[in-house]
């Protein structure tokens, strides 16, 4: 294991252009850190093949790389129309209905629609968009099974397209009968974290776990990720932040279901709420997107991830750059680069100092932390070693944004999966420790033999569990390399 200068972490979602385990070698040793499934796209055969195919390579490299299952939601989507789709205008009238058929008397075009409840869940004046926004329609009335619309904004449409109803009370569950089959099998899998999709208050999570213990109760330590994609989860964020372990800012649905100018306001008050409560956050969507098809990205894209971290988000995502890019391992490369000097720049502006919740001030693991950052500051240590069982501690460490390394050391196997995800943590796979002895030589002999540090530096060890039959309390230990020797 070395020691990665980069502290945020970076999630890829992986797909068609890195399939193969010579590609998927490439990205992940070009600086990834979480790969994520979307589970809108493939089967089960080629997600269990590619987490496969990870877990052998992280094993291969000594690098715990965490897996997240993000799953599909409802599906919104404008169904089958000609091949060659069809070319909306301005003021035109459409009927969106369940089925293609002949437009009646009046009506230019009817396009079929896979919305459940689409006519209960409009009203006059609704807004209805496609294909992420780029056209839009202005409810005119509705039936019991159909809606009537004009054009507001037009375009070519073709099949599958994405539908979003901004302002509309949606009425249909956002965890569904596929979603549950999925989570089955991401959990029989070992996944390290589920996205769950369509959140829209802190019930959906609470759904979602409830569906982990019933499935498999083994594995409701599984951590859940919330993506904040409607307007109704930034409402009921602060009760979402309470139940789910991490918030995605899913840019992209964000910015349909509200407006592009208000996400920037929304990624910043998510990021702030997300590291109050020590809870993850990743920021997506569409960061080097021009990267799909080209070797570099925008000055403006490579301003909007380095904003992301002066921001405080513990991680940024690639999405179709390493899904279906031509250049998933250059946009790895290029996101990694744009992030370590974005953070060489942190002292100067970096906006991430979170104030914590009233709550954490009765955690002795936040108590922990805090007392280790003050000593690290006042003292000349090389780093900040952290055991950790099932992570809380490590969290609640990389939540402080120490300035120094942070070195996490579990026995568990699934914690340390899961670490890959957290800021500034290097993860290290360690036996139980009985003893504060045993403890600090197993933290001497992996630093050691990692050449990480050397004897003679000083660390602070903080243990988040006690340790031994004895049972002592947790601790903050100043300890220097070799003394015991």
């Amino acid at each position: 294991m070395t020691m990665n200068k980069r502290k945020a972490k970076i999630v890829a979602t992986i797909g068609p252009a890195c399939d193969t385990e010579e590609k998927l070698r490439d990205v992940l040793i070009a600086g990834v850190d979480v790969v994520r499934l979307n589970f809108s796209h493939g089967t089960h055969e080629d997600h269990h093949r590619r987490i496969g195919l990870v877990r052998k390579i992280s094993e291969d490299i000594h690098k715990p790389i965490s897996i997240l299952q993000d799953l599909q939601g409802p599906k919104m989507r404008v169904g089958n129309l000609p091949e060659q789709g069809i070319e909306l205008k301005k003021d035109e009238i459409v009927l969106l209905t369940a089925r293609a058929s002949m437009p009646p008397a009046g009506i230019d075009h009817v396009i079929p629609m896979e919305v459940p409840e689409l006519a209960r869940s409009v009203r006059e004046g609704s807004r209805v968009l496609l294909d992420d926004g780029r056209l839009e329609l202005i409810v005119k009335s509705s039936k019991t099974d159909s809606v009537e619309a004009v054009v507001s904004l037009g375009g070519k449409l073709t099949s599958h397209k994405g539908v979003n109803l901004p302002g509309s009370e949606i009425t249909i569950p956002g965890f569904t009968e596929k979603d549950r089959e999925d989570l089955e099998f991401g959990l029989k899998e070992e996944v390290d974290y589920v996205a769950i999709s369509f959140v829209r208050s802190a019930n959906d999570i609470k759904i979602v776990r409830q569906a982990i213990s019933d499935i498999n109760p083994a594995r409701i330590d599984t951590r859940l990720i919330a993506k904040l994609e409607r307007p109704e989860a930034i409402a009921d964020l602060d009760a979402i932040l309470n139940v789910a372990d991490g918030v995605m800012v899913a840019r992209g649905d964000l910015g349909v279901e509200t407006s592009p100018q208000l996400v920037p306001i929304m990624q910043k008050l998510i990021i702030e709420a997300a590291n109050k409560k020590s809870r993850q956050v990743i920021t997506a969507t569409q960061m080097l997107e021009s990267m799909i098809q080209n070797p570099r990205p925008t000055r403006a894209e490579a301003s909007d991830v380095a904003n992301a971290i002066f921001d405080g988000s513990d991680a940024v995502m690639l999405s179709g750059e390493t899904a279906s890019g031509a250049y998933p391992v250059e946009a790895v490369r290029m996101m990694d680069s744009i992030i370590q000097e974005a953070e060489a720049h942190d002292a100067e502006w970096g906006h991430c100092h979170p104030t914590p919740d009233p709550l954490s001030l009765h955690d002795d693991s936040y108590s922990l932390a805090r007392a280790a950052k003050e000593l690290a500051q006042d003292t000349d240590v090389s780093c900040i070693a952290v055991f950790t069982r099932g992570g809380h501690t490590a969290r609640v460490m990389s939540k402080t944004r120490p300035h120094v390394p942070v070195l996490a050391f579990t026995p568990d196997k699934r914690t340390y999966q899961r670490l890959g995800l957290y800021w500034g943590i290097t993860p290290f796979l360690v036996p139980f420790a009985s003893t504060v002895e045993s403890m600090i030589k197993t933290v001497e002999d992996a630093i050691i033999e990692s050449s990480l540090m050397k004897v003679g530096q000083q660390v602070i060890l903080i243990s988040g569990f006690p340790v031994g039959e004895m049972r002592p309390p947790n601790f903050v230990l100043l300890h220097t390399l070799g003394a015991n020797k």
